[in-house]
């Protein structure tokens, strides 16, 4: 899966090269959002005391927010374009890394052709979407910690004060505890998405063979039988998604209030100001949903990892050595 593409020469300039402008153009527009977080705090101060600023100043800061939102828009365009383009790239190393190997192959595995072509294409999709937002959150942690670091002087709890970067280690542990738990509540939800590969890769094989061959394939009976195993799966993986919502939703939930809990109550005895506490506000959702980049796409991490699996499975059979 990896071998193919970054170890192969072939593709080894597309490989890094990819890499390092991803890298580079994520840490362009973190840079960018470390400058909208602190043109929160002064928006906000300026709404809060309006009898101490001009009409002209408001309009200073939109225009202060558009110089720096339209260079986001063009960079977020360029990196989701760049991505695309990396990832296709990855999986068209993928495929014909694998299929040098299968064609050598005597006895296919279930859906091996499935796993040459949607598997693969599905990974790659997976690591394109899972990808930038790792990366991102890598980047975000590197540039807003120290800023949040820096507000933690500005929380109005005695004993919270005297521990240095406070809201830092709050949001650490808040993800910490969160991904644990989601974890444990998840943790059949990969082998449930591995075992719907399974079924529907026999519902569409046995259509494939229909096309050609009405008469042997696809009877009425042999179709309601692999669209039960079918119905039977996708159920039961919704039901174990249920209490997985319920858990992530609540969580998420909580998560929204709790920089204002910290921080209100500076507010009300004026230690802090609007602008101060929004700033807060920014800085620790983006920190805290950085350290829960997995925990807030664990649908997405969970069909990566049954992905990964099948495309396991694929490798031990065509002897891959990659």
């Amino acid at each position: 899966m990896f071998a193919s593409f970054f170890k192969n020469k072939k593709w080894a300039f597309w490989a890094y090269s990819g890499i390092f402008f991803l890298i580079a153009i994520n840490w362009y527009q973190t840079t960018l959002n470390v400058r909208i977080n602190e043109w929160y705090r002064a928006f906000y101060d300026i709404c809060q005391n309006i009898d101490r600023h001009t009409l002209n100043d408001f309009y200073t800061q939109m225009k202060v927010f558009l110089w720096i939102a339209m260079p986001y828009v063009v960079s977020a365009i360029s990196e989701r374009y760049a991505a695309r383009i990396w990832t296709f790239k990855w999986r068209e190393a993928m495929t014909f890394s694998y299929f040098s190997y299968w064609k050598k192959v005597g006895k296919d595995i279930e859906g091996s052709s499935q796993r040459i072509q949607e598997d693969i294409f599905r990974f790659s999709r997976t690591i394109e979407e899972m990808g930038t937002r790792v990366l991102s959150a890598a980047m975000t942690l590197f540039a807003f910690i120290p800023v949040l670091w820096g507000l933690s002087s500005n929380v109005p709890f005695e004993f919270l004060k005297k521990i240095p970067g406070s809201l830092v280690w709050i949001a650490l542990a808040i993800s910490i505890g969160g991904l644990i738990i989601s974890w444990l509540v998840g943790w059949y939800l990969p082998r449930l998405e591995y075992n719907n590969q399974k079924v529907e890769a026999a519902f569409r094989k046995e259509l494939v063979f229909a096309e050609e061959d009405k008469i042997n394939y696809a009877s009425e009976e042999k179709i309601l039988s692999l669209f039960d195993k079918i119905k039977y799966n996708y159920f039961k993986l919704y039901l174990h998604y249920c209490y997985f919502d319920m858990w992530f939703n609540s969580f998420s939930q909580f998560l929204m209030i709790v920089p204002y809990l910290i921080m209100g109550p500076g507010l009300f005895t004026k230690v802090i100001t609007l602008g101060v506490m929004v700033q807060v506000s920014n800085a620790f959702n983006q920190v805290r949903g950085s350290f829960s980049i997995f925990m807030n796409n664990w649908t997405t991490i969970t069909e990566l990892r049954s992905i990964h699996m099948r495309l396991k499975e694929f490798e031990k059979n065509i002897d891959y050595k990659g």
